[in-house]
């Protein structure tokens, strides 16, 4: 059956055009998704405050998570055609809001086994939400709806939880995150219902070059680093002698600067140079997580945190060209967001092992030494990459 002719097309896809209404309920799956990512902090802490936690767990517990959802999401692009994508957002969604109200009440190895299980269909989700980016003739502005979306929804979850976490504890936090998973459940019935397939570019087939790799390498190293430090924000403002609803604040202010972060983004897009913007970036990072070793006041802890969600959104679109500049055929720019859900594991890994209940401060020593070694790197592929430019104008 065709389109009415008044109706208007909101997605130039591959395969059959989408309108508002299915397009914004791809997008509502997929923040879903992510939902839990933005307020991981505040929940994960909350529960080391009462004991249900340890300080190695809340690294372990979003590690575990993470992966799971990157293996979910890799898994079903590999092995699930796009059809019948209504009953698979509809299963997803339902499972995780079973999962979210079952870890209401656990604590230890349980909250790992129950986390890590959610990850699987937030996998889904976020597998149904990149296959729509991924056909459309504007993948850019598309992705950027989906980021505002997501941080939109991360933001008011987390503005809930300063009243909801003091009031019905880590119990009402992951009930509030089950209520709206069942949202997906109505959004995965106006969803399309199959995509389009995509079509096969030989240029963007086969394993990246070896420059490929030690872009992806880079990207690894300097996006885990953000998740090293970021997951043990609670902890690390009792530290500095603040309380939890300092933290719950943090969150909520670094969200909301998350906002700015992609307005500049956009703004700098094209006009600075990605390395430009990653020496400025690392600068703000140190300087934000330095201060959070302090015994500093309440506002400058905040303060921190804002420049910090600032720079954690604005150096992500530049990731992109930096893997173009390191392998043009832009084989390696196709697997730099699944490095980045990689790196959203093994971030908060990697700290879990030099962390105890009494300090936390190694995540952030850890943090420093990811993003340098991997701007390092960035640099090194830079500079041969410059090189072989001059070396290609001379000839």
């Amino acid at each position: 059956m065709s389109e009415a002719p008044d109706e208007i097309v909101v997605v130039e896809a591959i395969g059959p055009s989408l309108t508002l209404i299915p397009a914004a309920s791809v997008i509502v799956l997929g923040s879903l998704a992510l939902l839990m990512v933005g307020v991981m902090p505040a929940l994960l802490g909350a529960l080391a405050d009462n004991g249900r936690l340890s300080a190695a767990g809340i690294g372990q517990c979003a590690t575990l998570e993470s992966l799971a959802m990157a293996l979910g999401a890799g898994l079903s692009g590999a092995f699930l055609k796009t059809r019948h994508l209504r009953w698979i957002a509809g299963g997803a969604s339902l499972a995780l809001a079973l999962l979210d109200f079952a870890s209401m009440p656990a604590s230890g190895e349980n909250v790992l086994i129950l986390r890590t299980l959610a990850g699987i269909p937030e996998g889904l989700l976020l597998w149904i939400t990149v296959g729509m980016i991924a056909r459309t003739e504007t993948p850019e502005r598309w992705a950027g709806y989906y980021w505002t979306a997501l941080v939109a929804g991360q933001l008011l979850m987390a503005l809930s939880f300063v009243y909801v976490i003091p009031h019905f504890g880590t119990e009402g936090g992951f009930a509030a995150l089950g209520i709206t998973a069942l949202l997906g459940i109505a959004a995965a019935t106006r969803a399309p219902d199959f995509y389009g397939d995509l079509p096969v570019n030989p240029d963007e087939t086969g394993a990246p070059p070896l420059r490929g790799w030690w872009a992806l390498f880079a990207t690894l190293l300097y996006t885990s680093a953000s998740g090293a430090v970021l997951v043990y924000l609670q902890p690390l403002s009792h530290e500095a002698g603040l309380s939890a609803d300092v933290a719950r604040t943090a969150l909520w202010v670094s969200l909301a600067a998350q906002v700015v972060g992609g307005f500049l983004a956009t703004v700098l897009a094209g006009r600075v140079h990605w390395f430009t913007v990653f020496c400025g970036s690392t600068v703000l990072y140190i300087s934000g997580w330095f201060v959070m070793t302090l015994v500093a006041p309440a506002w400058l802890f905040i303060a921190a945190n804002a420049w910090l969600g600032l720079v954690i959104v604005l150096v992500g679109p530049f990731l992109v060209p930096m893997t173009i500049e390191a392998d043009p055929s832009r084989r390696t720019a196709m697997q730099s967001g699944p490095t980045q859900l990689m790196a959203g594991a093994l971030g908060p890994l990697l700290s879990s092992f030099i962390v105890s209940d009494a300090d936390v401060h190694g995540a952030v020593w850890l943090g420093v030494g990811l993003m340098l070694s991997g701007l390092a790197l960035m640099g090194a592929l830079h500079v041969t990459a410059l090189r072989a430019r001059k070396r290609l104008a001379a000839a």
